[in-house]
C-alpha cells in the first residue's frame, strides 16, 4: 500500500500554479446562503437559478458570475488562467 499526504489549502494553493483558478456550477442558493440575509432580500437571483464561481487553488470562491463566459472572462481580466470543474 502507498502512504497518502494529505495536503492543507494553503499547501494545495502553493503547488506552483498561483494564477490557476477553477470556475465551477454553483447554485444561486448557496451563493444567498452566504450573504446576510438583509442583503440576499435585496438581489434579484432565484435560489433555482445555476451560476459560476471563480475559485481561488485553496477553494476559496473569488467571484460568482451569471454565465461560465463571464467568470472565464473575468478571471482573465485579472490575469488569472482559468479551468474548468465539473
Amino acid at each position: 500500500m502507498t502512504p497518502t499526504t494529505t495536503l492543507s489549502p494553503q499547501d494545495f494553493a502553493g503547488l506552483g500554479a498561483p494564477n490557476l483558478v477553477y470556475v465551477r456550477e454553483i447554485s444561486a442558493a448557496d451563493v444567498l446562503a452566504d450573504v446576510p440575509a438583509d442583503e440576499a432580500a435585496e438581489l434579484s437571483i432565484d435560489p433555482a437559478q445555476t451560476l459560476f464561481a471563480v475559485h481561488g487553488a485553496d477553494g476559496q470562491r473569488l467571484a460568482v458570475m451569471a454565465d461560465r463566459d463571464a467568470a472565464f472572462a473575468a478571471a482573465v481580466a485579472h490575469e488569472l488562467a482559468p479551468v474548468s470543474v465539473h
